[in-house]
């Protein structure tokens, strides 16, 4: 069996990287990808998406994308468990094995001047 997910989005903020305590390096980002179908009201409806990137992944997609960028993730789906406001809930995420730099809303900017 084999666990693998592909996405294709734009970045909904700018890629922070954290480093933990044991030296590793984490970031956390949103994808925003917009349904292929429209709702009843003939609307397009987004999904926003968590990854988690961790290491060089991290390092790389902080240094080279920002806000509004076309980024492609191919990863892994994950269940955890987190607490909010003292309630156990489960969230799924998509761990980052690999991440394609697709076009840069700073290029589209550049071409259009």
């Amino acid at each position: 069996m084999l666990n693998q997910t592909v996405l294709v989005g734009r970045l909904t903020s700018d890629v922070e990287v954290k480093e933990l305590e044991d030296g590793k390096k984490v970031s956390n980002i949103t994808l925003a990808i917009p349904r292929s179908y429209k709702n009843t009201n003939g609307e397009y409806e987004t999904d926003f998406i968590n990854c988690t990137l961790w290491s060089g992944v991290a390092a790389n997609t902080a240094e080279y994308c920002h806000k509004g960028d076309i980024i492609g993730v191919k990863g892994r789906l994950q269940n955890k468990e987190i607490e909010v406001n003292g309630e156990k809930r489960k969230i799924s995420e998509v761990v980052a094995e690999k991440v394609t730099f697709l076009s840069s809303s700073k290029t589209k900017d550049k071409e259009m001047e």
